[in-house]
C-alpha cells in the first residue's frame, strides 16, 4: 500500500488569482502512501486517498467523488449564537461585495486545487451578493458563473451540485414552497429558476433542495396540509423545468427533522418518500442524505442510505458528522473510519455512488482561525474517507457478511416464501398449512456480536 514517494519538485503549482496565494502548500497535497512521516518539508500528504487506485474496478475518485462546499470554508466567519466572527479572513476585506465574491472565487480554486478535490458545491448566496432586485441579484450569479466556467476549465474542477438558499433572508422566516403569501412562493421559485439554470450550464450532476425553513413551530397559525400541498407544487416546477431545459442531473432533497424549525416537512428518508409518492415525484426525485441530520432523526447514517436505496431514491451523501452528546447541527468533518466505513458499505452493496457524491458540509471549528487550517480538515478528511473506502471494500470482496444475510433470509427463497411474497397463499392458505403440517418455529441466532466482531476485524 506505501507508495514510492517522489521529489518535491516534481508536484505541480497551484494557480492562484491576483490576491494569492492563501495557503503555504506550493502545490497539490500527494498520496504518499500508509508509511508516510510528516517532516517541515511536507506536512501532510494522504496515506490513503491514492485517486488512482482501482476499488472494485473503478478509481477511488470516481467511488467517492469528493467534494467541498463554499460556505462553510469561504463564508463561514467562525460565529456562534454566543459569539461574534472569529476567522478574519483577508477575502471578507476591501472591495464591494461583488469585489469581494471575485476574491473568495480565487481562494476556493486554490483550495481545490491544494487538495485535489474533483468538486465543489455551492449556495447561490454564497457566491454573489444579494442585489437590490432579484433581477440585480440573480445577475450577480450569472457573472460567477462565469468566473466560474474559466476556473473549472482550467483546473479541471467539476461541480457536484448547486442550490439556491431559501432561508436566510427575512423574507423566507415563514418557508419559501411552504409559506402563507404565494408572493414568497413566486419569489422562491424565480431564485430557483436562475440557480437550476446556473448549475445546467456549469455541467453540474445535481441540483439540491434543502428546506430549511419548510417546516413550522406550532399548528395554531399552520395549515399543515395546504403547505405540504404548496411544498408539492413547487417541487413539481422544478422537475418540470429540470426537463424543459435539458438538465440531465439528478433533483435531490436533503432530509433534515429540526432546526431551525421546530417540525420540518422533510423530516427523515422515510417521510421524504412518504411526501414523493403522494405528489408523484418518486421516480424524479432521489435524496442527499447528511450524517449529522441522521443523528438528529434518531437514525443511524447507514440506517438512512439503507432505506434510501431500498426505496430507490438514493441519490447522494453530505460528509459531516454531529456530535452525539449535543442535539444540534455541529457540521463537523468526519473522523470515525468505523462509522463511515459501515456507511461505504452501504453505499457498494447498493452499487455506488452514482452520479452523487461525498459532499463536506463541515466547518472548522471558532478557534481554528487559520487559512491552512481549512486544508487540514478537508485533507484530514479525505484521508479518512479514503481509508473506509478501502474497508468496506474489504467487507464487500471477503462477502462474510452478505453469506449471512443470504443464509439468515434463505427460507423467503424457497417455495412458501415466494408464494408468500408473490400472493399466491391467503391468510387462510396460511393458518391451515400452519394447523395441518403441525409447523412450529425454531428461533436462530442473528449473531449480532460475531458481526460486530467480524466488521471490527476489518479495520
Amino acid at each position: 500500500m506505501n507508495a514510492t514517494p517522489s521529489s518535491p519538485s516534481a508536484a505541480p503549482r497551484i494557480v492562484t488569482g491576483p490576491h494569492g496565494p492563501y495557503f503555504s502548500f506550493g502545490g497539490p497535497l500527494r498520496f504518499r502512501g500508509e508509511g508516510f512521516v510528516a517532516s517541515a518539508g511536507e506536512p501532510f500528504a494522504y496515506r490513503w486517498y491514492d485517486k488512482d487506485r482501482l476499488v472494485l474496478g473503478r478509481r477511488m475518485e470516481d467511488q467517492l467523488r469528493m467534494a467541498a462546499c463554499y460556505w462553510h470554508s469561504f463564508v463561514g466567519t467562525g460565529t456562534d449564537p454566543f459569539g461574534d466572527a472569529t476567522f478574519a479572513r483577508p477575502w471578507h476585506d476591501g472591495g464591494d461585495a461583488m469585489q469581494q465574491a471575485l476574491h473568495k472565487a480565487d481562494v476556493a480554486f486554490e483550495m481545490f486545487q491544494v487538495l485535489g478535490v474533483p468538486f465543489f458545491t455551492f449556495h447561490d448566496r454564497d457566491i454573489a451578493p444579494e442585489g437590490a432586485t432579484l433581477a440585480e441579484s440573480n445577475d450577480n450569479v450569472k457573472r460567477l458563473a462565469d468566473v466560474f466556467e474559466e476556473k473549472m476549465a482550467k483546473t479541471g474542477v467539476r461541480l457536484l451540485w448547486g442550490t439556491a438558499n431559501l432561508f436566510s433572508h427575512p423574507r423566507y422566516m415563514a418557508g419559501a414552497a411552504t409559506n402563507p403569501d404565494p408572493d414568497v412562493f413566486a419569489y422562491a421559485a424565480a431564485q430557483v429558476r436562475n440557480v437550476l439554470e446556473a448549475t445546467h450550464r456549469l455541467g453540474g450532476a445535481n441540483y439540491v433542495l434543502w428546506g430549511g425553513r419548510e417546516g413550522y413551530e406550532t399548528l395554531l397559525n399552520t395549515d399543515l396540509g395546504r403547505e405540504l400541498a404548496q411544498m408539492g407544487r413547487f417541487l413539481a416546477l422544478v422537475v418540470e423545468h429540470k426537463h424543459k431545459i435539458g438538465f440531465k442531473g439528478q433533483i435531490l432533497i436533503e432530509p433534515k427533522p429540526a432546526e431551525p424549525t421546530k417540525h420540518q416537512y422533510d423530516f427523515d428518508v422515510a417521510s421524504v418518500h412518504g411526501f414523493l409518492r403522494t405528489y408523484g415525484l418518486e421516480h424524479e426525485v432521489k435524496l442527499n442524505i447528511e450524517q449529522n441530520h441522521a443523528l438528529l432523526a434518531g437514525h443511524t447514517f447507514e440506517h438512512e442510505i439503507a432505506l434510501a436505496q431500498a426505496l430507490g431514491i438514493f441519490g447522494s451523501l453530505d460528509m459531516n458528522r454531529g456530535d452525539e452528546m449535543l442535539g444540534w447541527d455541529t457540521d463537523q468533518f468526519p473522523h470515525n473510519v468505523q462509522q463511515v466505513a459501515l456507511a461505504m458499505y452501504q453505499v457498494l452493496q447498493g452499487g455506488g455512488i452514482g452520479a452523487g457524491g461525498l459532499n463536506f458540509d463541515a466547518k472548522l471549528r471558532r478557534q481554528s482561525i487559520e487559512p491552512d487550517d481549512l486544508v487540514w480538515a478537508h485533507a484530514s478528511a479525505m484521508d479518512v474517507c479514503a481509508r473506509a473506502l478501502l474497508v468496506a471494500e474489504k467487507m464487500v470482496t471477503d462477502g462474510a457478511l452478505q453469506r449471512h444475510l443470504q443464509a439468515r433470509y434463505a427460507g423467503w427463497e424457497g417455495e412458501r416464501g415466494r408464494a408468500i411474497l408473490e400472493g399466491r397463499m391467503s391468510l387462510e392458505d396460511l393458518a391451515r398449512e400452519v394447523e395441518q403440517h403441525r409447523l412450529e418455529p425454531r428461533p436462530r441466532s442473528a449473531r449480532q456480536e460475531r458481526l460486530e466482531h467480524l466488521v471490527a476485524g476489518y479495520l
